[in-house]
């Protein structure tokens, strides 16, 4: 895929991301493709232009694992920064991390997927994630309790 415009950016791409919480749980998802193949993560994507947030979110989180979602409150934030061999930038992405209530249906992977699961926050410990999952997380567990 060498005419990807997100490798090799001349600009960070913005994304968006959803700890979907459900009955004490929240849904991560394991990518299959690299450079991130095998870690764990929240699912997500790259906002397209004329979308708001909320919006990228909710088709995103569609796209991904086929699920209906309410977004709630931004939970934090990450900054990705991928160095090639020669020091040049590869990936660059901001991605922001919102906390969001499950609505309808059971994920669904697509081909960017290796696997889901549903797991509450403490049985994060011991998965290979992405940096600060777990403070995201935690984070959007705090927003979702603010709101009931």
């Amino acid at each position: 895929m060498s005419n990807d415009p997100r490798k090799y950016p001349d600009r960070p791409y913005l994304a968006v991301s959803a700890a979907i919480i459900r009955d004490g749980r929240v849904l991560i998802v394991q990518r299959a493709q690299p450079p991130m193949r095998g870690v764990f993560t929240l699912p997500g994507g790259v906002v397209e232009t004329g979308e708001t947030l909320h919006q990228a979110l909710v088709r995103e989180i569609d796209e991904e694992v086929s699920m209906a979602i309410e977004p709630i409150a931004l939970a934090g934030h990450r900054e990705v920064i991928v160095r090639d061999a020669e020091g040049r930038i590869e990936r660059h992405f901001i991605i922001l991390a919102f906390a969001a209530r499950w609505r309808a249906g059971e994920p669904k992977l697509n081909h960017e997927l290796a696997d889901a699961k549903w797991v509450r926050p403490d049985e994060i410990a011991g998965l290979r994630t992405t940096e600060g999952l777990g403070d995201i997380i935690a984070a959007a567990f705090e927003k979702m309790e603010a709101q009931r």
